[in-house]
């Protein structure tokens, strides 16, 4: 080989592994921008869907201030505390909320620091604290029993709800479209980046499910887009008994809708025997 074309293979080589280094760091450092979607716009209460409801302010353990709607139903036969996933903010979450009352549960929702109203910039210790905040508000303000409180997480509010679940012993748990953990979900997205090591972000909702031990319920769809269903099947099999599992249809976003009466049933058949 001449000395040249050597020159230039090697200087190729370099340019690749600089590229390789670059792109590296920059999705270390571009990390949160990765992860949080919040929007700041709440588009809409839920009195546009028919349900009365109360402006909550909940106070974090590190004094950030969060805001809050519970959602009273007629004889409410308990509370769903719901931890919503990275995108958008509690006014995005109207049909859920309409389903949980359909099936006569209070509800609490709360928005993450640095969504919607909330206070603050989102983090993963910070998302842990403002659940922490919602469910001291429901034991305390409210006056709920642990076992009258289910704790629902959709997406990356699964992982946020788990860890919650680990910490107390709540009524049930219910994981709707979840990743086992952020690392996990970053090593598919990026097979050729040492995505593990990367990683500044736990999450890790699989992990929690071991000091887990109410009644477990995990709602996954084959269809999912963005999570893959083997997620939610790895979920299952970490969590302890009592567990059940539920399979939706449609993508990630919009599967509990299209899915309809199934999504509903499997629903009220796990809530009816907490």
């Amino acid at each position: 080989m001449r000395k040249g074309m050597g020159d230039s293979l090697l200087s190729l080589a370099l340019l690749a592994v600089l590229v390789y280094l670059g792109f590296s760091l920059l999705i270390y450092l571009m990390q949160a921008r990765l992860l949080y979607f919040p929007s700041s716009q709440i588009e809409a209460t839920p009195a546009r869907v028919g349900l009365a409801f109360q402006e909550v302010a909940l106070v974090s353990q590190d004094q950030v201030k969060l805001a809050a709607w519970f959602v009273p139903a007629p004889k409410g036969r308990g509370v769903i505390l719901f931890c919503h996933g990275n995108g958008g903010n509690i006014s995005h979450r109207l049909d859920s909320l309409q389903i949980f009352h359909d099936l006569g549960f209070h509800v609490l929702i709360f928005d993450y620091r640095g969504y919607g109203q909330s206070e603050g910039a989102p983090s993963e210790e910070g998302t842990y604290l403002d659940a922490e905040a919602a469910w001291q508000y429901l034991v305390g303000e409210k006056g709920f029993a642990p076992r009258e409180i289910v704790l629902f997480g959709r997406s990356l509010g699964g992982a946020v709800a788990a860890q919650l679940a680990a910490r107390h012993e709540p009524g049930g748990l219910i994981l709707e479209s979840v990743f086992t953990s952020v690392p996990d979900m970053a090593a598919q997205l990026y097979p050729l980046l040492p995505a593990r090591l990367l990683s500044r972000y736990g999450y890790d909702a699989r992990q929690a499910l071991a000091g887990v031990h109410c009644p477990l319920l995990v709602v996954h769809s084959p269809g999912d887009d963005i999570i893959p269903f083997s997620h939610g099947r790895q979920l299952y099999q970490a969590g302890n008994p009592p567990k059940s599992f539920l399979e939706i249809s449609g993508d990630h976003n919009s599967g509990f809708i299209t899915s309809g009466k199934r999504y509903r049933q499997g629903l009220a058949d796990f809530l009816a025997g907490l």
